[in-house]
């Protein structure tokens, strides 16, 4: 019998995270600081408004876009935060996660052969989506040296006629890394000479620590070519509620809204509701989760300080990222190694791109508690490595 499934879905990698949850779920008291995901309930509030929701029979679809009060409080959320301006009417779509936004942005932007700039360390589901939607990524692999913050040399030199779009992401999975207004006012003129479009991923823009998250759609002549990803998953811990939203200009959301209406249809209703209330009155549990994160993340870099393990300093999102070479293993060697002798687990570098061999992502969305035991186990891993 012949095989039904085409080529392209065939030939796309399984995700390189993924594998090492499922050895974590097979294995009695392990430590898992894999995930990418907040250990914080969702703020009772706004689970309240959720089920408040469903109490009054609010169970219906909504419009395509989402609820006209949700686009509306996202409009004013993000010019009072980013300062940055859209129309609910026209320039907002609530998405089923900031991943269906990027997939449909995407879709709606590349043509077959198109290509389509991806700086790694990225998330892992940048590169299949663009395959998917018939574009050919360029990878930039950024470095180390340059808190994996893209220069614009680094962007010039993987340029060519046929780039359309380039993907970034900051506050980054999985590096924790940051681009600041000066970082990305050194690319933007490039992009503007070369009229090229950004999918902007945002979705940590509220966890950052040392300084307040610009967005590259804020700068000038930027809007107009940038389509701005964002949701409730990380700043709100409201990753089961499937919510996330895009942001572009009424000429490219016409178009995604399509998308997404033949897709998916709307956004979960009760979910909708929940964030309105998010956005209304969410800030101090924003605040309070930060504030926790930021005490994690110091206490990382001092205890593998410590341990001899370097690491630069991640400014965002709950990831750090620290260099594992000195131990001569391949990335996903350390992470079984660590899986099987102490029962710990971290996602290996080379799962977010070639670039991120001789690295491990380590979230820090775990109470300080699980992160002392964890970094004990590592400690006494590395002992016998050395």
């Amino acid at each position: 019998m012949k095989s039904y499934v085409t080529d392209k879905v065939k030939q796309i990698k399984p995700s390189g995270i993924r594998k090492f949850f499922d050895i974590v779920n097979d294995m009695p008291d392990i430590i898992s600081l894999g995930v990418g995901e907040p250990d914080f309930d969702t703020p009772w509030h706004i689970r309240e408004e959720g089920i408040r929701s469903l109490k009054a029979g609010k169970t219906f679809y909504t419009s395509n876009a989402g609820l006209m009060e949700l686009r509306k409080e996202i409009a004013i959320f993000n010019e009072r935060k980013y300062g940055i301006s859209y129309d609910p009417v026209h320039e907002i779509l609530v998405t089923v996660g900031g991943s269906e936004a990027i997939d449909i942005a995407l879709r709606a932007l590349v043509e077959p052969g198109d290509e389509v700039i991806i700086p790694e360390p990225a998330f892992v589901s940048y590169v299949p989506c663009v395959q998917l939607a018939g574009g050919e990524p360029v990878i930039i692999p950024l470095k180390e040296e340059n808190q994996f913050r893209l220069k614009p040399e680094e962007l010039k030199q993987a340029l060519s006629p046929k780039t359309k779009v380039i993907l970034l992401s900051y506050p980054n999975n999985p590096t924790g890394a940051v681009m600041e207004k000066e970082d990305l006012e050194a690319i933007t003129d490039i992009l503007i000479e070369r009229d090229i479009v950004v999918i902007s991923d945002e979705i940590y823009s509220e966890l950052t620590y040392k300084s307040p998250h610009v967005s590259i759609a804020s700068l000038p002549g930027m809007r107009e070519r940038t389509i701005v990803i964002n949701g409730f998953s990380k700043a709100y811990a409201m990753t089961g509620w499937r919510l996330g939203y895009a942001l572009a200009s009424a000429e490219i959301m016409e178009q995604m809204i399509k998308l997404h209406q033949f897709a998916l249809m709307c956004s979960p209703t009760s979910s909708q509701y929940a964030a309105i209330r998010a956005l209304k009155y969410g800030d101090e549990d924003v605040e309070l989760m930060r504030s926790a994160y930021d005490q994690r993340r110091r206490f990382l870099l001092h205890e593998l300080g410590k341990m001899g393990i370097p690491c630069f300093e991640p400014y965002g999102a709950f990831y750090i990222f620290p260099n594992i070479s000195q131990f001569h293993m391949s990335s996903e060697e350390f992470a079984t190694e660590l899986i099987h002798r102490q029962k710990v687990a971290v996602v290996p570098g080379d799962a977010f791109g070639d670039c991120g061999e001789g690295f491990v992502r380590i979230s820090y969305a775990y109470s300080i508690e699980e992160l002392k035991v964890a970094l004990e186990r590592i400690e006494r891993f590395i002992r016998e490595l050395r």
